[in-house]
């Protein structure tokens, strides 16, 4: 008897790879709207009057809400259904979608793009979860994984280009417009062709650990924007970056005592997971502040059009592709230490290459040898964390450490681009005002690179932790958690 036929699912569910192509649909709008709203971020704040202290909440908003609900989401997804977390997220993310587009000022597009990580943190777990029960042949499985992670990988590439063209031959507002009808389009047929699902038990959230950590990380963001806009002695940016530190603080006295934690201690209690988990948020913060300042250095200092600084991405779209299929084949005989210590390395070669960035500096000469790079290290330490983060882990923690991949980068991609945006417009400040108003291209530029600095401290500080803490020679080969290293490698499809 074939495997097939061994699964009563399937044999109940004969629309599973349609469900498929849904899901898949709905990944590639989240996967879609990050780097296509990053292409068309310039021109958004050139029409809402947004200031460069405030920029970065366009990217924090989404990626603090997504990072710092995509726990609880799942939870949620898990005891009301997947099937109808999944749908409620779309058509959330539709209409957040919409509201950004028609945003009239930059309150408006903050709040959209928080409403859209909100979403968007309910939506993406419950898709993984669909693809868990509705493929239930270890085979079909893997296919279905496959699937859904490489439309998540050629979805940014995507998003590059579609973002360029509709901005420049649109407007940036149809970068969020055009997620609203496929989004609805996609939840009315997810809510024909998938099949509910849901866990047994009493539901149980942690709702003082949702706030109290969600809370703490706003107003670290908060007080990195005020520290920009007053000074970092100033009275406002001490009591928010004071806030922060309580709250966040509570959040860990919390998770220590509740009996259904958002975030149970015990994950980091073995170094290997521990370790993937702090490179991870040092990644989010390099990664996410260098798309940040190269779209304002192709588009600001080279004069790339929107459509041309997304085609000029597409090289580091391409080298993450292409190195985390080399990553697949090697992890299982050298294990994920060199990879992951040695991807971060080469990501820092590539943010130093960042760093020597003038005025006068060239597409060919300077940036895409840095993207190449840096791209490749990427490839190779996504793929290396994924198995990282399910050592030695228990059954009923695999969720939780899977998602934590993902949560952490994003949660530092959001604190790391408020911190670094405000580092880059001091130095502009400041050199601007050592050397006159005609020195500000110069400035801005300068800008940048005291930015790709830290980002460089980030990355090798990753190597570092790398090396130290992970000590695991082989990625996990039990079946339960050869199966989830699938999922987790789908999941990091988003983040490419």
């Amino acid at each position: 008897m074939s495997s097939v036929a061994r699964d009563p699912y399937v044999a109940k569910d004969p629309r599973r790879w349609l469900a498929l192509t849904v899901i898949a649909v709905a990944q590639l709008i989240v996967v879609l709207d990050a780097s296509i709203v990053n292409i068309a971020l310039p021109s958004a704040q050139h029409a809402l009057h947004i200031s460069d202290a405030n920029r970065q909440w366009v990217v924090t908003a989404y990626a603090l809400a997504f990072g710092g609900l995509l726990l609880i989401g799942g939870r949620i997804a898990d005891f009301i259904g997947r099937k109808r977390a999944f749908v409620i997220g779309l058509v959330g993310f539709g209409i957040a979608s919409a509201i950004g587009g028609i945003a009239q000022n930059q309150g408006e597009l903050f709040a959209a793009r928080a409403l859209q990580g909100t979403f968007a943190a309910l939506m993406a777990p419950a898709a993984l979860s669909l693809i868990t029960v509705t493929f239930t042949e270890p085979r079909e499985r893997a296919k279905a994984f496959g699937v859904y992670g490489g439309i998540s990988g050629g979805g940014a590439a995507l998003g590059l280009i579609l973002g360029g063209v509709l901005t420049e031959y649109a407007s940036w507002r149809w970068t969020l417009l055009v997620n609203t009808p496929i989004a609805i389009a996609t939840a009315i047929a997810g809510f024909l062709v998938v099949h509910e699902s849901r866990a047994e038990g009493k539901p149980r959230y942690d709702i003082p650990g949702v706030v109290t950590s969600t809370l703490g990380l706003l107003a670290l963001v908060y007080g990195f924007t005020k520290a920009n806009e007053s000074g970092w002695s100033a009275t406002s940016t001490i009591v928010l970056l004071a806030a922060a530190v309580v709250l966040l603080l509570a959040f860990v006295v919390i998770e220590s005592r509740t009996a259904e934690p958002l975030l149970p201690p015990r994950v980091f209690t073995e170094r290997n997971r521990a370790g993937a988990f702090l490179v991870s948020l040092l990644i989010g913060l390099s990664l996410f502040g260098m798309f940040l300042f190269l779209v304002y250095y192709m588009q600001g200092t080279l004069q790339y059009s929107a459509l041309k600084s997304g085609l000029a991405f597409l090289p580091f779209s391409a080298g993450i592709v292409v190195a985390a299929g080399l990553a697949s084949n090697l992890l299982p005989r050298i294990g994920p230490r060199p990879l992951m210590a040695g991807g971060t390395a080469a990501a820092a070669i590539g943010m130093v290459l960042f760093t020597q960035l003038k005025v006068d500096s060239g597409f060919a000469s300077h940036v895409l040898p840095a993207e190449i790079v840096m791209s490749l290290g990427m490839g190779f330490a996504f793929v290396a964390l994924s198995s990282t983060a399910l050592i030695g882990v228990d059954h009923r923690d695999a969720g939780v450490a899977s998602a934590l991949v993902n949560t952490t980068q994003q949660v530092g991609g959001s604190l790391g681009t408020a911190l670094l945006n405000t580092i880059a417009a001091t130095a502009t400040t400041h050199y601007i005002a050592d050397h006159g108003a005609k020195a500000a291209p110069a400035g801005l530029v300068h800008g940048y690179t005291v930015a790709f600095t830290w980002g460089l401290g980030a990355l090798v500080l990753a190597t570092v932790l790398a090396l130290v803490l992970v000590t695991a020679h082989r990625s996990p080969t039990a079946d339960a958690s050869g199966e989830t290293e699938l999922e987790h490698a789908a999941e990091l499809g988003s983040l490419v």
